[in-house]
This record gives structure tokens, C-alpha cells and sequence, in this order.
């Protein structure tokens, strides 16, 4: 009789092993994925907070070298500043109404309480001021101590 070994079963489809890694790449790559991907109305904002900020500066030097109070306030299409002359013969690029470079923007003033209005002079020292930017869910605060320039407050520093 004779005796053959027996015949070894074929392995057919994947290791629990084998199906657990694959899973595990799929899931470090799709996190590696939406880390990477920008938040829109993050930059969006950043966007908003940086050109409000050189307004700002811009205004509050006119206001020093003129000797007039300048106030800047939000408003429902955009922002403002007041006290700035508007004259036909030499016009100032600040004064009037300006709009959000994005629709959905909306900013209050947050410090001082109280006040719908940031007041940029003539003083070279001015209270600390803070103005909060939010374009959807996101939001930033720009802030001044009254004596530096208005900068994007560090998250942490963002109540009043």
C-alpha cells in the first residue's frame, strides 16, 4: 500500500493579518489627507485680518500727523472710518465705506466694552483695543496695547 502524502490546501484570500495593515495605511493615509487639506475660511479670514490691520495703521498714522481723532467702525456691508477728509481736490483712499473682501465677514468691537467704535488717535498713545473678525465658524481677534501696531491676538489671548 503505498502511502502519499497528503495534498496540501491552497491558501486562498488574506490573513486577518494581512486585511489589519492594509486597514491601517488606508487610515494613516485618509488623517495624513485631511491634516493637510487648508481650512478656505481660515485663510479666508487671515485674509480679512491682515488687510484690516494695515487699514487700521494706515489710519491711525493719518490721524497723528493730522492731529484728528479717526474712528473706525463695522458696519453691516463692511467698515468705515470716520474723521478722515474726503475733499474732491486731493481725496483720501481711506474715507468712506469699504467692503469685506469676503460677503460673509463680520467683526465687533470687543474691547473696550461697551463701544461700537475702535478711536485710532491723534494720540500716539491710544487705549488697548481689540476687534473680532469671523467669517463662518472661524474667528480671530486683532488687538492693540495702545502703544504697538493692531496684530492678530495668539488664540489663547483671544477673550477680553
Amino acid at each position: 500500500m503505498s502511502h502519499q502524502p497528503a495534498m496540501r490546501q491552497t491558501q486562498q484570500g488574506f490573513t486577518l493579518l494581512e486585511l489589519m495593515v492594509v486597514i491601517a495605511i488606508i487610515a494613516l493615509a485618509t488623517a495624513t489627507v485631511s491634516l493637510a487639506l487648508p481650512d478656505s475660511n481660515r485663510d479666508r479670514l487671515e485674509t480679512e485680518a491682515l488687510r484690516l490691520s494695515a487699514l487700521l495703521e494706515s489710519a491711525r498714522a493719518q490721524s497723528r500727523t493730522s492731529g484728528v481723532p479717526v474712528y473706525w467702525r463695522a458696519t453691516p456691508e463692511g467698515f468705515e472710518f470716520d474723521g478722515l477728509s474726503s475733499r474732491k481736490e486731493a481725496p483720501n483712499p481711506l474715507a468712506g465705506m469699504r467692503a469685506w473682501l469676503q460677503a460673509d465677514t463680520q467683526a465687533e468691537v470687543i474691547q473696550p466694552a461697551d463701544t461700537a467704535n475702535l478711536v485710532l488717535g491723534p494720540e500716539p498713545l491710544i487705549t488697548a483695543q481689540r476687534v473680532q473678525l469671523q467669517l463662518g465658524s472661524q474667528s480671530l481677534v486683532l488687538a492693540t496695547d495702545g502703544l504697538g501696531p493692531f496684530t492678530v491676538a495668539p488664540p489663547t489671548d483671544a477673550q477680553p
